[in-house]
């Protein structure tokens, strides 16, 4: 939905993920979207991910960007300006905010607290069944350890329910 109109952004993570899922990309779901998975009730209009940086792994990325319409989103273009993606754009990013045909995706390559990226978080990551096709997901302690790093308003915002929901997650394993 463009910005201008009311209502809420069109937001299919669904959709993207599927995309990525079908291309082969590999990569970890992070962030709010992580939390909203593990449980979490805070609301988001975003995927943001993790992937792979190696070369390969950014080609199929590219390729599904391609796929999805993705632009990079700005203050000054929020419907996104077009770039010419290939795994060497991508190798000199640290974070690319984008909007797609079908909702805000941003890619993280080093999210806070974690400077090496995909292969610090998916070792711990966890499979999520979208029905069809699994993705990997930020483990819960270390969607809280990013956002207590970040440390931004909205990061600290989203903490006390995010440790309330570790602690109901951590009550029913220990009941199970």
């Amino acid at each position: 939905m463009p910005s201008g109109s009311s209502g809420p952004p069109r937001f299919e993570p669904e959709v993207i993920l599927r995309t990525l899922a079908a291309n082969q990309v590999r990569f970890v779901v992070i962030g709010g979207f992580a939390a909203v998975l593990h449980g979490s009730g805070l609301f988001t209009y975003d995927a943001d991910i993790t992937p792979d940086p190696e070369p390969a792994n950014l080609r199929r990325l590219c390729r599904s960007l391609v796929e999805l319409g993705a632009r990079i989103r700005t203050l000054a273009e929020p419907e996104g300006m077009p770039f010419h993606c290939d795994e060497h754009f991508l190798e000199r990013m640290s974070t690319l905010n984008l909007v797609t045909d079908h909702g805000d995706f941003d890619l993280s390559f080093r999210p806070a607290a974690f400077p090496n990226g995909f292969d610090d978080l998916v070792e711990r990551s966890v499979p999520f069944d979208f029905g069809g096709f699994v993705v990997r997901v930020a483990a819960l302690d270390d969607v809280i350890r990013s956002k207590e790093s970040a440390n931004r308003d909205k990061d600290r915002a989203a903490l006390p329910q995010l440790y309330a929901l570790r602690d109901q997650i951590a009550a029913r394993e220990r009941d199970a």
